[in-house]
């Protein structure tokens, strides 16, 4: 169950935390992952732990992602990692209030990387008549997450958008797309993880791992008919 053998998949943002779990997941199954980072180091180190191979580029970086991709050979798996909350997004103040310039850090990498990397890979499943594509996203894409998060929400929103697209375009050709929409997550520092352990039912917050089994299921061929879904990953916390 869950074998992986003889699939490439990329994993971007993979050089720590959820990303680094994911690829653990994956290459855990004999997937050969393809570990992406911004920062060359952090994709070495990880991909060094798990035998897998470090692809360091930008994914805002339309030409380096097609280079990328190119260089790879086969992409079966595609696991939209990276993201961020990008400048301006995280400030206390309301969407009225804030400037354009505010919103590009987060609509960038949430979104229009996200657009690139599907592009890139998905002319090669469609000729191998399979593909996996996972976008890693958030609550604040599903529900928001209050003042001061909107352009973040927007780019994590779009992110599930583009899912339910690309699933009902190329269900007949094999390809499924799913989202994965997280809840609260161990990395936050532990003054606010201790405020926000007793809402969730579970009891815990998310942890790599978590991310990584459920993205280990969707890549693989037991999860062949699910698509367009957006599975929240949150504890409980969420229930629609």
């Amino acid at each position: 169950m869950f074998d992986l053998t003889g699939r490439t998949a990329l994993v971007t943002g993979a050089g720590q935390n959820i990303g680094a779990g994911i690829a653990r997941a994956l290459a855990s199954a004999g997937a050969r992952v393809l570990v992406n980072d911004l920062r060359a180091e952090r994709a070495a180190e990880v991909a060094d732990g798990i035998g897998a191979e470090p692809v360091a580029f930008d994914v805002t970086d339309r030409d380096a992602v097609l280079a990328a991709v190119e260089q790879a050979g086969t992409v079966d798996v595609l696991v939209n990692n990276a993201g961020n909350g990008g400048a301006g997004s995280m400030l206390p103040k309301r969407f009225m209030e804030t400037e354009p310039d505010e919103w590009a850090g987060p609509m960038e990498v949430n979104l229009q990387g996200v657009l690139f990397c599907c592009h890139a890979v998905l002319p090669g499943m469609v000729e191998r008549g399979h593909g996996r594509i996972i976008t890693i996203s958030s609550a604040a894409g599903t529900h928001g997450v209050g003042i001061g998060f909107a352009p973040y929400s927007v780019g994590k929103g779009g992110s599930l958008s583009l899912m339910r697209s690309l699933a009902l375009e190329h269900g007949r050709q094999g390809i499924t797309a799913n989202s994965v929409a997280l809840g609260i997550m161990d990395s936050v520092r532990e003054e606010t993880a201790a405020a926000l352990r007793g809402s969730i039912p579970v009891g815990r917050l998310g942890s790599p791992d978590d991310v990584g089994a459920a993205c280990l299921w969707l890549a693989s061929d037991e999860a062949s008919w699910v698509t367009g879904q957006t599975i929240g990953l949150n504890g409980g916390a969420f229930t629609s």
